[in-house]
């Protein structure tokens, strides 16, 4: 299974948070910079995690964003889910828009279900303080 690069964006934006400058205030413009990403895309992503609480922003002259809870309370699979628009990993997934013949009959579905399942209950394991637990060397990376 292949994540949208707005997933992508979104774990990368929410590393960022974590690793480079929580609990301080940083720009979509840093982040866009240090992943050589485009700023119009992170403004989207930024936007999308502060609806999701996962980021607060602070107006003004020296304004920006942040995390908005700890790194530990902000969990990998629960991300995904709310970042990917499709978890539909084949047509048979969507019922109403299948062409496939075998849609109901086939057991594919059944054991790609079983797959999704264990690669969300995988990420379920993981917080963004796991995946920042190298803190200094992202910082390193994220800056150089």
């Amino acid at each position: 299974m292949q994540l949208t690069s707005y997933t992508d964006y979104s774990l990368r934006m929410l590393i960022y948070l974590a690793a480079v400058d929580y609990p301080k205030l940083s720009s979509i413009k840093e982040i866009s910079k240090s992943y050589n990403i485009s700023y119009n895309h992170l403004t989207k992503v930024g936007h999308e995690l502060s609806k999701l609480d996962l980021i607060e922003t602070v107006k003004g002259r020296n304004g920006g964003i942040r995390l908005a809870k700890e790194p530990d309370r902000i969990n990998i699979g629960w991300v995904v889910r709310r970042t990917e628009d499709n978890l539909n990993l084949v047509e048979c997934f969507d019922p109403e828009n299948s062409t496939c013949v075998l849609t109901g009959s086939c057991r594919l579905q059944s054991i790609l279900t079983e797959a999704l399942n264990a690669y969300l209950k995988v990420l379920d394991n993981y917080t963004l303080s796991d995946v920042t637990i190298n803190r200094s060397i992202l910082q390193e990376l994220l800056h150089s």
